[in-house]
């Protein structure tokens, strides 16, 4: 008998919850002949909205999982959020077997069953994902079997399930899952999902970490009912600060998020590519993770939250914030409490209006002298390039752009760097040719090591157009160095002038 009610419970909890109106889409039918209706790609990530990760807990190894606590799901309803995510490691050894056929053990199937069903219970639209695959992102061709295996059998196991189940096909692809590759096992995961899910939305990401820095790198499959999703944690010295799972980020302790108009140009120029993929592919985007570790100073933590999650919403982005309970999180379960600010950050503080800091001018160039010490390098015997002045301006000529974008650099020397202070390096530049012209900005050590100590990339446009880039120095350089990369860019010119280096007092 239990067999039996444990095969039917699905169909059982998905008419109830048709019955409770869990899913809007659902709710003017009346015919239950009818087949259930699927809300289009665009009304399901409106219907996802405001979302929660479900953190350390399916995605953890067991040395440092959290238990599920299924009362999280209705203190996450009652909050106001609309969905919740629930990254899943299904290759540990316990869940699932690394040899063909590769099947998921029946019980750990269950386990997420129940979590599934828990979410919809609480009228929560909720996505499972495939997560830290670390086995795949080593060895992409000796796993990629496994990977379309868990796939097809994840798939065929929730195919009964409404439209608000949603399945994103993996986590964060990176190591040897290049981009390129990425492109094609995503899309064959795709085709082994659509074998028994034709109309489920399912979350495309990114490669290379998931990040919108290799969102040029994806080719988006022609499929109605896909959404683009982005992590984001930027500018990561902040959202990572003295994050003991990353080299080097104790230096980067009292970072802060000050809630100024550079800051939030800095937020709104990452996101210029995926805003334009949206726009030429009709595709929706949901922004899967993004949060700031709790070693932060919390004000800053609310600033840059609060900023984001109200900005997101504006672009008709939904988002799920990380994490629920952990060192990111707004709950404590140990006094289950809440860090109520940052909720309120979250779910309906409004943006105020930005911080205006104090400029000190260091260092300025109109190019009307020269190169006022500017050199062009061309670090690599496949790259050439020249400059030219004229009109206070320089221009950069292309005529081999190399293979990388550090194969051509125009650099400024002598750049003098103190440890705890903010700077800002401001500039026009210019792509005649194209609008699509990416460059790298860094600020770095002069000498081997080269170290970096700021760095951002930019797509530039036709028109000439204000940049900008604002950090905090983590250590005092007095001979550090400005860097533009400008190969791997194709053979169009650009055009560089008022730039100028500023010290920033808040």
């Amino acid at each position: 008998m239990k067999k039996i009610y444990t095969f039917l419970l699905p169909v059982l909890l998905f008419a109830l919850l048709n019955c409770a109106n869990a899913n809007p889409k659902e709710s003017d039918n009346n015919d239950s002949d009818k087949e259930p209706s699927w809300g289009t790609a665009a009304e399901i990530n409106k219907r996802l909205g405001k979302g929660m990760n479900i953190g350390n807990t399916f995605e953890a190894m067991s040395s440092w999982q959290s238990p599920f606590d299924p009362e999280d799901f209705k203190r996450i309803a009652s909050l106001g959020f609309n969905h919740v995510r629930i990254p899943i490691r299904w290759e540990r050894e316990d869940r699932s077997n690394p040899s063909t056929p590769y099947s998921i053990h029946p019980e750990f199937m269950e386990t997420i069953r129940s979590v599934v069903d828990e979410a919809l219970k609480n009228k929560l639209h909720i996505v499972i994902n495939m997560h830290h695959h670390d086995a795949l992102y080593a060895d992409p061709a000796g796993q990629k079997a496994r990977f379309l295996s868990q796939w097809q059998q994840i798939a065929d196991y929730f195919k009964e399930y409404p439209d608000s189940l949603l399945f994103e096909i993996m986590n964060e692809p990176h190591d040897n899952l290049t981009a390129d590759l990425w492109n094609d096992y995503s899309k064959e995961a795709l085709q082994v999902i659509r074998k028994s899910n034709s109309k489920r939305c399912v979350l495309l990401g990114v490669a290379e970490w998931g990040g919108v820095s290799a969102l040029q790198k994806l080719d988006i499959p022609n499929d109605p009912n896909l959404i683009l999703t982005i992590h984001y944690y930027n500018p990561f010295h902040f959202t990572h600060q003295a994050a003991e799972w990353v080299e080097g980020s104790e230096a980067w302790l009292g970072t802060g998020w000050h809630d100024t108009e550079s800051e939030r140009k800095a937020i709104q120029e990452d996101f210029k590519i995926a805003k334009k993929i949206a726009r030429e592919k009709n595709i929706p985007i949901h922004i899967g993770e993004f949060g700031a570790f709790s070693r932060a100073d919390m004000e800053s933590r609310i600033r840059w939250t609060q900023y984001l999650a109200r900005w997101f919403e504006q672009q008709g982005f939904s988002w799920a914030y990380w994490e629920w309970n952990g060192s990111f999180g707004i709950f404590d379960p140990k006094t289950s409490t809440y860090h109520t600010e940052l909720a309120d950050a979250l779910l309906k503080s409004p943006i105020p209006k930005p911080l205006t800091p104090a400029y000190t001018t260091i260092y300025s160039s109109n190019f009307s002298k020269g190169n006022d010490g500017w050199h062009l390098y061309n670090n690599d015997t496949s790259a050439s390039s020249s400059t030219a002045i004229s009109d206070n301006r320089i221009k950069l000529t292309i005529t081999k752009p190399g293979k990388a974008q550090w194969h051509i650099q125009l650099i400024k020397d002598g750049i003098n760097v103190e440890q705890g202070k903010t700077y800002l390096i401001r500039f026009h530049i210019s792509s005649p040719g194209s609008d699509e012209k990416n460059i790298g900005l860094n600020i770095s050590k002069s000498s081997d090591p080269w170290t970096s100590y700021a760095e951002k990339a930019f797509t530039i446009d036709k028109e000439d157009t204000e940049y900008e880039l604002m950090f905090t120095a983590t250590q005092s350089d007095a001979r550090a160095r400005i860097v533009f990369s400008i190969g791997d860019n194709g053979t169009t010119d650009m055009i560089l002038h008022t730039i100028q280096w500023m010290e920033v007092e808040f």
